[in-house]
């Protein structure tokens, strides 16, 4: 089922997410609908809180970038609490967007490589190395968990930059392909 997407504004972006175990209630079904979610929104990855939920789960499918970022072919994840235990030294500053923040695409600098821990669909302990543009989809994910969003790492003349267009999503103004839930 496709969800809407919780766009800036609402407070559910802003908190600090819940850990979750695997008798979290229709916790496949809800894996299944934001996967689905994610795609028809045409996006690469979607955390919880985008959806209206303050728990620890991303879902992450960044294979139809890999053209460009080859480290992204078939980087298919589930993150249930997941953590970021390093983060290299080395940082590269890409230009990012986020579906709950539709029109709005700004430069942020992420960490090259990262380490992760998390427990996947069907609570396995991982552990992985992730580099390149999949570590910052898994970085801009997680923030997600801890109440930030992209703009946070941004400079404060380009948040005021985009002042209007942050107005106009909190607002409702605006137009994007997929379902969203906007401020009411």
């Amino acid at each position: 089922m496709i969800l809407p997407i919780y766009t800036y504004g609402q407070s559910v972006l802003r908190k600090e997410t819940e850990v979750i175990n695997q008798d979290y209630p229709g916790l496949k079904k809800l894996i299944n609908d934001m996967f689905e979610t994610m795609y028809n929104a045409e996006g690469v990855g979607l955390a919880a809180p985008q959806i209206g939920l303050s728990i620890r789960l991303l879902v992450i499918d960044a294979d139809s970038v890999s053209q460009n970022y080859p480290e992204c072919e078939n980087f298919k994840r589930v993150l249930i609490n997941p953590e970021i235990t390093e983060f290299s030294r080395e940082a590269i500053s890409l230009e990012e967007g986020c579906l709950s923040f539709p029109g709005i695409h700004e430069k942020v600098s992420r960490a090259t490589k990262i380490y992760v821990k998390y427990k996947d669909e069907d609570f396995n302990q991982r552990e992985e190395e992730i580099e390149g543009f999949a570590a910052r989809i898994v970085q801009h994910e997680c923030e997600h968990l801890e109440g930030e969003v992209f703009i946070d790492n941004i400079s404060p003349i380009r948040r005021q930059l985009n002042k209007s267009k942050l107005n106009n999503i909190i607002k409702g103004n605006v137009s994007c392909s997929y379902k969203i839930k906007p401020v009411r």
